[in-house]
């Protein structure tokens, strides 16, 4: 990472916003970047401190969520975000989170998983919001999916990793040049990725797996290429911490497909639309530890960077991505109130049509 320039850039020359919940992700997010700038003034009313820098030719806003994770926190650091930095195109919810594996999906810890629409759900599922049934919980509720550009980046990304190892680990290894603190981002042993049968619980005693027994683990076998690969499909988010295999595989059986579950995506995303980017720390069960957690951010610190060079810095979108708010609702209610900034002719689908420069449709 380069000096900055002597002179700072403006708010306005700012397209990509990255936002993460912990300075650990956040650290592995600035030290991907290829050249930090000077810092800006804080505006009034913007309790957020910011990261600038440049990143494949991207101008990046980097923040972080000040000391208290969840969905709330995250909305609040979004909604300052656009206020103070008007011209952001492109957003990234950046971090760790805990990994689902089965037998359609081999995820492993240090893999990253990229939130991508599947059947009903737009990328993001906010798997507590809803209502209990007899038998059952329903969801409420609806998160739009990433602006049609960003996911044709990941799409095409996607694509070449057919073919191609992804540039985590080259980008990993040259951010590991850049201090010696750093380190605390390598790789740990994979001794240490070991699954769990789902009836196993751990001994609340025992802060690692060092004494758990080994014959309650799921065979796997070695994979061909060691380092992180990319899953795409459906992140879960939610208020709590997901720490139990048999609420994990309960939420798994109500929704569908999971791959990740995390605690910010929902906060973000009732307001903005973005990609969520998530390193795999844990299996999301009791084993959960710290372990894998900077390994983890840096990986999908360095995702967030390939995902980057798949979007030319000089496309401005004549309409900018739609911002969209989920609301619980009864049964009489739309599962989603849409809202759509930007120029042209929108339809809310309602009856009402507005035609002209500057549209506003709730």
């Amino acid at each position: 990472m380069q000096d900055g320039p002597r002179s700072p850039k403006s708010y306005e020359e700012y397209t990509v916003a990255v936002v993460c919940a912990i300075e650990f992700e956040m650290s592995a997010v600035r030290y991907m970047l290829d050249l930090e700038h000077p810092s800006l003034p804080t505006k009034e009313g913007d309790s957020n401190i910011y990261v600038l820098g440049e990143l494949n030719g991207h101008n990046v806003v980097l923040a972080c969520l000040p000391g208290n994770q969840g969905k709330g926190s995250a909305a609040i650091v979004a909604t300052n975000m656009a206020r103070t930095f008007l011209s952001i195109k492109w957003r990234f919810l950046v971090g760790i989170g805990g990994g689902v594996p089965s037998d359609k999906r081999d995820i492993r810890l240090g893999d990253v998983v990229v939130s991508m629409p599947e059947g009903q759900y737009g990328g993001i599922v906010q798997y507590d919001l809803g209502k209990d049934a007899d038998d059952s919980f329903v969801l409420k509720g609806f998160l739009s999916p990433p602006p049609p550009l960003l996911r044709s980046a990941v799409v095409k990304m996607r694509s070449d990793h057919l073919a191609s190892e992804n540039k985590v680990e080259e980008f990993l290894s040259a951010m590991l040049q850049r201090g010696r603190r750093l380190s605390i981002y390598q790789r740990p042993s994979t001794r240490l990725d070991v699954l769990f049968e789902a009836d196993y619980p751990h001994d609340s005693k025992n802060f690692t797996c060092e004494t758990c027994d080994r014959q309650k683990s799921v065979h796997r076998s070695s994979r061909e290429f060691e380092g992180p690969e990319i899953h795409y499909g459906l992140i879960a988010s939610g208020d709590r911490v997901m720490r139990s295999a048999v609420k994990r595989n309960e939420v798994i059986r109500n929704v569908g497909d999971i791959l990740c579950f995390e605690m910010e995506a929902a906060g973000l995303m009732t307001e903005f639309s973005c990609i969520v980017i998530r390193g795999i720390s844990d299996y999301a069960d009791s084993h959960k530890n710290d372990a894998w957690q900077h390994f983890a951010a840096a990986a999908a610190a360095a995702c967030t960077k390939e995902l980057l060079s798949y979007l030319d810095p000089e496309v401005v979108s004549a309409v900018s991505a739609p911002s969209v708010s989920t609301v619980p609702n009864n049964d009489n209610e739309p599962a989603a109130r849409h809202v759509f900034h930007g120029q042209g002719v929108q339809h809310s689908g309602s009856g009402s049509l507005s035609v002209g420069g500057d549209i506003h449709i709730g």
